[in-house]
């Protein structure tokens, strides 16, 4: 068992490993790290487990529609609850790109702006910047 800030060194380690396109490795770490969290009654860490249970099942090594959806939904609702307004901006930019890979329903637009808002209003540089320049693609 992993110690000390072990949700997040997991949740760390499934992002890597869905940049290596090594999405079972990626799913069972973020697996991992929401089981741990759950364990220590940690819902912080919970709420970002969850978002990266998102992230993997809408990437394309896994590419589980409905599933990622769900792990986003579900993290908003911690997120908000708890006042997480980086995870949310972060939920709101999945919720895009999942969206957007779907076809592109109406609210895409709505998530990415959300996102775009969110990051201006926090002074989260690097993550407006995605953000303004995926709304000009649309």
């Amino acid at each position: 068992m992993v110690s000390g800030h072990g949700v997040l060194l997991l949740c760390n380690l499934s992002e890597g490993y869905l940049l290596a396109d090594r999405g079972a490795d990626a799913s069972h770490a973020a697996t991992q790290a929401l089981e741990l969290a759950r364990s220590r009654k940690e819902q912080g860490n919970e709420a970002w487990a969850l978002y990266m249970l998102g992230e993997v099942s809408g990437h394309a090594a896994c590419n589980n529609v409905q599933t990622a959806e769900d792990h986003y939904r579900r993290t908003l609702a911690l997120a908000n609850e708890l006042g997480m307004r980086p995870l949310i901006a972060h939920c709101h930019f999945g919720l895009f790109r999942h969206y957007l890979h779907m076809g592109g329903p109406d609210c895409t637009r709505e998530n990415v702006t959300t996102a775009a808002t969110m990051y201006r209003e926090m002074d989260m540089q690097s993550c407006l910047e995605k953000a303004e320049a995926a709304l000009k693609k649309l």
